[in-house]
């Protein structure tokens, strides 16, 4: 990557899925801009050593899936919700035995959005966005509907209160079904 950088075909270097140890080494070799991880209210894990990391070093940190692969949005309950071929049939947390766990724990995201006169998902990003001004959310999207949606989750501010409340109600661990099938875990870097 360093020689990338020298020869001008790379401008900003970043990780994906890296963990901390990984991060404090290549950023010993040239400086990393960003690291690029999964990051929502329902996988928190980043936030044991890759985020502290990060910010040990002044990485900005990119959270891809910040809406939980669609589940935050609260409209995915069940596995009625996904068509027969979608790839999220496949992931743990949308199995049969906990899709309807993790459908449990959105009560106080559908409340604090319905307080907030927002969407979950809005929720959800206000939630991410509190978490620092390191963070940068990158949310999916298909739909230009839904593109305006995330853009407006900027204007929902959540008190104290409310990010707290969101933070027990998500607490690290405490989705069912680990993020990614297990062949797929086994090659990620953390």
């Amino acid at each position: 990557m360093k020689r990338l950088v020298e020869q001008g075909k790379v401008r900003y270097p970043r990780l994906s899925e890296a963990g901390a140890q990984t991060v404090r080494r290549k950023h010993k070799v040239h400086p990393i801009i960003a690291v690029e991880t999964e990051y929502s209210l329902w996988s928190r894990d980043v936030e044991k050593e890759v985020l502290p990391a990060c910010r040990g070093l002044g990485i900005g940190f990119m959270a891809y899936a910040p809406l939980g692969r669609g589940f935050l949005t609260a409209t995915m309950k069940t596995l009625d919700a996904l068509l027969p071929k979608d790839r999220r049939r496949e992931h743990p947390r949308f199995s049969p035995d906990n899709i309807g766990k993790n459908a449990q724990l959105l009560a106080p995201l559908e409340k604090i959005a319905a307080a907030k006169k927002c969407t979950p998902a809005q929720a959800a990003l206000a939630w991410l966005l509190a978490q620092g001004e390191d963070i940068v959310p990158i949310p999916g999207t298909k739909r230009r509907t839904y593109l305006e949606q995330n853009c407006a989750a900027v204007n929902v501010k959540l008190t104290k209160d409310e990010i707290d409340m969101l933070s027990r109600a998500f607490p690290l661990n405490v989705t069912a079904g680990t993020r990614y099938p297990e062949k797929q875990l086994a090659g990620l870097g953390i």
